[in-house]
């Protein structure tokens, strides 16, 4: 019963940091902002830090099952 909480965390963290890092990185492979109006060094840098981290939560939750 606590495996199916766990499972759809991690889906959702590991498909969303997976999308986070591929649109950060077709955005910084055609030179286009990442984020309006912000240095485009550290918008990417955040988005890079952000995708990341939500990828290596939705691995922590996929190994508590």
């Amino acid at each position: 019963m606590e495996s199916g909480p766990a499972i759809f965390a991690g889906t959702v963290f590991a498909l969303f940091g997976a999308g986070l890092l591929m649109w950060t990185g077709a955005r910084v492979a055609h030179r286009s902002p990442v984020a309006q109006g912000v240095n485009p060094i550290a918008s990417a840098t955040f988005a890079t830090l952000a995708g990341s981290g939500a990828l290596l939560l939705g691995v922590w939750c996929f190994t508590r099952l």
